[in-house]
């Protein structure tokens, strides 16, 4: 039976919303000490670097095997040793007595990392009502955002307890949400895992073949490059090398950046299972390109807070719509890790090579010329997805093969 589009969500996604927000204020809680506390055994700048890289390198080289692990084990059990191995591997990293223990001990935490995140979203993609898998996108994407403003805030509090204190405080909250996750999911029938003979294993290949998916590769690959790459880059440097203003600004910009992300993160998801995928996934695309894009042109502080603002609202609403059109891809009594995982790393991919590429075109060029091309990018993926089939589409031809 099809659930209505105004009936309660179970409750299980609400244990995944809350560990998927543990999740995100942790690392926003870690991040911002990581490189210092890197520097403190006695390394160069480029050493304590490589170790936020590190971290970002094994999730894009492990995310194919994490696709695997869940056509093999199923989410559950991935999500719960992704968790499990993030938080061992954070804990340990408070104790790291050199930085080569470090780097092997941040690496491990890539790859748990990786496997939270593909099994995650597969299992929220399967636990979410199929008329509701917008809202349930928008709400996930809501929880992380929340979570990565938060964290800093809360470093900000704890700075006082030392380097070492942040690690120690994520590797608790992450084994006590481990923990709820176990206990909440363990009877319940909506997360059990599905049979051999009930569950259709999706491949890459067999994804690709999908207009709508080779189109969603590339958006998320455009949202990497624009706002996870070149927007955390370039910014904070237009802010003071162009504008003049101090590095606090930069934080300010990047705020006002998430509150226009919020505004309508959750609307936007919850409106596309009426309306459909594709007019929030053009229309946000286009805004968030011509707010990106006007970034680099701005000549006055008030300018580039407003186009930032601009371009936030655009992500917000192409980001949980992206998420909800993979679910519509993969549809019910499936599993398609590979799928996840060629999503995850189309994002990563544009993290790595964007700040890169980008940031070439603004030494050599200007910032406005290189965030032009940025936006450029994202008005393309807009006029792939024009001519993409509708995500719901799919969706539906699915939902009468199970309600038969």
């Amino acid at each position: 039976m099809r659930a209505s589009r105004t009936s309660a969500l179970p409750g299980e996604i609400w244990v995944l919303v809350g560990a998927a927000f543990i999740v995100a204020i942790g690392f926003g809680l870690v991040s911002p000490v990581l490189p210092q506390y890197a520097r403190s055994f006695g390394v160069g700048v480029a050493a304590a670097s490589a170790i936020v890289s590190a971290f970002a390198l094994m999730r894009l080289v492990f995310a194919p095997v994490s696709g695997r692990l869940v056509q093999r084990l199923g989410e559950r059990w991935v999500y719960l040793g992704g968790l499990l191995i993030v938080a061992l591997s954070t804990g340990a990293s408070a104790l790291a007595q050199s930085y080569w223990q470090l780097l092997v001990l941040r690496s491990a935490g890539g790859i748990g990392s990786t496997m939270f995140t593909v099994s995650s979203l597969a299992l929220v993609i399967r636990l979410s009502p199929q008329q509701q898998r917008g809202r349930v996108s928008g709400l996930w994407s809501s929880s992380f955002l929340i979570g990565s403003i938060s964290g800093p805030l809360v470093g900000g509090a704890l700075a006082g307890l030392g380097l070492r204190a942040p690690f120690a405080i994520y590797a608790v909250a992450l084994l006590i949400a481990a923990a709820v996750v176990y206990v909440s999911l363990r009877n319940s029938t909506l997360a059990a895992p599905e049979s051999g003979a009930e569950m259709r294993l999706i491949s890459f290949t067999d994804g690709l073949a999908l207009p709508e998916y080779r189109a969603v590769l590339l958006s998320n690959f455009a949202n990497g490059v624009a706002i996870f790459g070149v927007r955390m880059a370039l910014v904070p440097l237009l802010v003071v090398e162009v504008l003049g203003q101090s590095p606090g600004m930069a934080g300010i910009a990047l705020t006002v950046f998430a509150a226009g992300n919020v505004a309508v993160l959750f609307t936007a998801g919850r409106l596309s299972d009426r309306y459909g995928r594709k007019p929030f996934l053009i229309i946000g695309s286009l805004i968030c390109a011509a707010g990106t894009a006007g970034m680099g042109f701005a000549t006055e502080l008030w300018l580039l807070l407003a186009t930032s603002f601009v371009s936030g609202v655009g992500a917000g609403m192409f980001t949980p719509t992206q998420q909800a059109a993979v679910a519509d891809i993969i549809g019910p009594r499936a599993r398609g890790g590979p799928l996840l995982a060629g999503f995850q790393m189309s994002a990563d991919f544009g993290t790595v090579l964007g700040p890169v590429l980008i940031g070439f075109v603004a030494q050599k060029s200007s910032y406005g010329l290189a965030l032009g091309l940025t936006g450029g990018l994202l008005a393309l993926a807009a006029l792939v997805w024009i001519a993409a089939p509708e995500p719901l589409r799919r969706r539906a031809a699915s939902d009468e093969v199970v309600d038969r």
